[in-house]
């Protein structure tokens, strides 16, 4: 890919300032619900914060299609592609909604101040490794959504290497037709050049889209269809993306 002009050569001091950032909302995210003051309103605004820094820090052209398939006091199961651990950064800063929590990696639980705090944030983690905990896992999502929360879901289970999209898991589908929550299906796009898997580095005044598809009702699939859903969901987060990365 040819970057535009404005686009630098990968540095480490974005991801630095935006560890910093982390640090700076978490720690008071956990000060917060270690002496019982926490809120979802006070969480959801850090998130926001955290998120306007990282694309001040790395210059992201962030460019936000589909906003109007977005309620704001609706709850939603979230499904994105993955490309980048910026995309994390670019949904939250993007997301037009309300309360937004993420289904994350059980890893991230260990990451000191971090896993305290997305835990304490109402972040859900799965250990993709044991069925079991996954189950559970998804147990909790339910809750969250039935909490009025919207739960987001890579359902391509980890990041892609190379942008391109890859199968889906079936998790979050039960998540959605079990508890009758509408699919929210985003595409997020150019994340893979600010950082790739693997690299700490990354570059500045990247393009980068998030676009909203039309919202999906689980209940007219049923668990009878469930194979159809997935495929309807992956088209519609295909669509987003460059043909060469449809998969």
């Amino acid at each position: 890919m040819r970057y535009p002009r404005a686009v630098r050569r990968p540095t480490v001091l974005p991801t630095l300032l935006q560890v910093a950032h982390t640090v700076r909302v978490s720690a008071p995210t956990v000060v917060d619900a270690a002496l019982g003051r926490s809120s979802r309103d006070r969480v959801d605004a850090r998130l926001r914060t955290w998120s306007s820094a990282g694309v001040r820090v790395t210059g992201m052209q962030v460019r936000v299609r589909g906003a109007e398939h977005v309620a704001f006091d609706r709850t939603y199961v979230v499904m994105s592609n993955h490309q980048s651990n910026w995309d994390i950064i670019a949904l939250y800063h993007a997301f037009p909604g309300r309360t937004l929590r993420m289904v994350a990696k059980q890893e991230m639980r260990k990451l000191p101040i971090l896993g305290r705090a997305m835990l304490d944030a109402e972040f859900v983690f799965v250990d993709r490794r044991d069925p079991n905990r996954a189950r559970q896992a998804i147990e909790v999502a339910r809750r969250k959504i039935e909490d009025g929360v919207s739960v987001w879901i890579a359902p391509e289970g980890t990041r892609s290497k190379t942008g391109m999209l890859g199968p889906f898991k079936k998790g979050g589908f039960h998540l959605a037709l079990s508890t009758g929550t509408t699919i929210l299906p985003c595409t997020v796009d150019g994340t893979r050049h600010v950082s790739p898997p693997g690299d700490f580095r990354s570059r500045t005044g990247v393009p980068v889209e998030v676009r909203f598809h039309a919202p999906i009702d689980p209940s007219v699939y049923g668990e009878a269809r469930r194979d159809a859903l997935i495929a309807d969901v992956r088209a519609a987060i295909a669509s987003g993306l460059p043909s060469h990365l449809r998969g």
